[in-house]
């Protein structure tokens, strides 16, 4: 499912919560585990999701969980969460359009 750009998502106390971006209604509640703070996200895809030291991927449209990792042996502690391309980085994903642009540029 992809991104809406009408919805904001929230991760408080073990809940991520999809908030309507002009009304602020709720959209859908995910309860995932305990009560701590929850890390937020995304692969361009999903949401992901962590809190109480386990990982969770979650549907950005329905807020289903599509899958979970425990994270077995490492604790409950807070996790940090870095998406895997550097299009997560929006200074570096800037940046390679920039460049992307100079060479269309230059070629011409």
């Amino acid at each position: 499912m992809a991104f809406s750009p009408s919805v904001v998502f929230a991760g408080i106390k073990g809940h991520v919560v999809a908030l309507d971006r002009t009304t602020g209604a709720e959209l859908w509640r995910t309860k995932l585990k305990g009560t701590e703070f929850v890390n937020l996200a995304s692969d361009g895809t999903y949401i992901i999701a962590a809190t109480s030291g386990e990982v969770f991927c979650l549907d950005p449209g329905t807020g289903s969980l599509l899958w979970q990792n425990s994270m077995k042996g490492l604790g409950f502690g807070v996790v940090s969460l870095l998406e895997g391309s550097d299009r997560g980085n929006s200074a570096a994903a800037a940046e390679s359009d920039r460049r992307a642009r100079a060479r269309q540029a230059a070629a011409q």
